[in-house]
């Protein structure tokens, strides 16, 4: 691709880790940024407040596996399992879930999506390294490692595929005996025996702040925060001339669409078609605790990530299918303290915790794959969403992939995966929409 030099005014809609990071590789290539969002950047309303805080190049492993069809009758009737569907959300998840099955429905499937994803998630420590000293704030990603914790070696064998899909991607590990996993993790239950140590891996020690310190440092470095909700585009013979806000319209010569689960109407408003659920996720952080790890951990009977950050012990995980706006189930804050209870128990009683709750949507696409690269129906309006559970791992690739296109050139990265175009074709209809 030709590269361009000329400065463009570029509005990115959505500053959550995705957004914010787009924002900053915009700015360093001198392009005039205007941020578009309706609440305080870095703020418990986005998915990247709340995740489990991990930077992993082992994520490369879909929800969806070969077999996981059988297993969902019993997840749909078991209330503390780690899936859980509403049933009045099932009418209209339908599409969605026949996809989701579908997309690992054998070997060969998810060793593609395993690829592509590795394409995204192998470098995400150091890119988010560089991205922390440039900010100024290094000290909140920590090069420590990761954990995952098994009762024995043949519970960590059981998931043999996943391990292989993730030596095949290059990713390499350590394995841990039960008296070298007591020695790094003195306040683990006796119970784990085993484990695989990840060195690449990295931890955020606070995602809402790391957030708002990338959007403060854009800012500073002469982007636009504007405090509105994006509802559409307004485009004349062809091109976009603004994006429409519930604030009115931000002029611009490109815009790129960020906005988590809100994405969805603002690509159909764009012209284009998109499968995207929210897979409502939870954490619970357990202030001061009494005991804990001293590198994130993830219990491969729990399903949930256990990581120290700033504000205490944060236990993360669940996947909750239901629509956007129903209430929480704070149940599933209760299951991940419960399990952390078993896990370390030096905390103590449930009675002594002080726990803060989070519940916020993961963006997520049926096949596992964010939306990442052009609209086929607007040549100006740029895609940037549904990332699910690596929104923060893939954050500063996505960031930089989108500078890339928008400045002429080629990605780092094959974005054939990536395109929105298979999800079916546009309506060829793009305008002001509701978001």
């Amino acid at each position: 691709m030709e590269q361009s030099q000329t400065p463009l005014r570029i509005a990115v809609i959505g500053a959550g880790i995705v957004g914010a990071a787009t924002a900053w590789e915009l700015i360093k290539d001198g392009h005039a940024v205007t941020l578009i969002e309706p609440d305080e950047p870095g703020g418990p309303q986005a998915a990247s407040f709340g995740n489990g805080a991990w930077i992993s190049p082992a994520s490369i492993i879909p929800m969806s596996m070969p077999g996981l069809w059988r297993k969902v009758p019993g997840y749909l009737l078991d209330p503390s399992g780690p899936l859980v569907l509403r049933w009045t959300a099932l009418p209209s998840l339908a599409p969605w879930l026949w996809r989701f099955l579908a997309a690992g429905w054998t070997v060969q499937k998810v060793e593609h999506t395993a690829r592509v994803l590795a394409s995204i998630l192998r470098d995400g420590p150091q890119r988010h390294a560089l991205l922390a000293e440039e900010i100024g704030r290094p000290d909140l990603i920590r090069r420590t490692g990761l954990l995952y914790a098994y009762r024995d070696r043949k519970a960590f064998e059981e998931e043999a595929l996943a391990w292989r899909l993730r030596s095949q991607n290059g990713l390499r590990w350590v394995e841990l005996d039960a008296d070298e996993l007591r020695r790094r993790e003195p306040d683990l239950s006796p119970g784990y025996r085993f484990a695989a140590f990840v060195e690449e891996g990295a931890h955020c020690a606070d995602p809402g702040a790391y957030v708002s310190a990338i959007v403060a440092a854009a800012l500073a470095r002469s982007a636009d925060l504007r405090r509105a909700r994006a509802t559409g585009f307004i485009m004349a013979n062809g091109r976009l001339e603004a994006v429409a806000t519930d604030q009115g319209r931000v002029d611009c010569d490109r815009a790129v669409i960020c906005a988590g689960i809100y994405s969805k109407a603002l690509a159909r408003a764009a012209g284009d078609r998109v499968s995207l659920a929210s897979e409502r996720g939870y954490h619970g952080v357990i202030t001061s605790p009494r005991a804990g790890p001293r590198l994130p951990i993830m219990p491969s009977d729990g399903r949930m990530a256990n990581t120290p950050t700033a504000a205490g012990l944060r236990l993360s995980g669940q996947v909750e299918l239901a629509h956007v706006d129903a209430k929480p189930d704070w149940a599933r804050v209760e299951i991940l303290v419960q399990h952390a209870l078993k896990t370390y128990p030096g905390l103590g009683s449930r009675g002594r915790l002080a726990i803060e709750r989070w519940m916020g949507h993961r963006p997520s696409t049926p096949d596992g794959r964010p939306v990442i690269g052009p609209s086929p129906a607007s040549p100006d309006i740029f895609h940037a969403f549904g990332h699910g559970h690596i929104g923060l791992a893939s954050g500063p690739l996505t960031g930089r992939i989108i500078a890339d296109l928008i400045g002429g050139r080629d990605a780092p990265v094959d974005l054939l995966p990536f395109a929105i175009s298979r999800f079916g074709s546009s309506s060829g209809q793009s305008g002001i929409g509701a978001a």
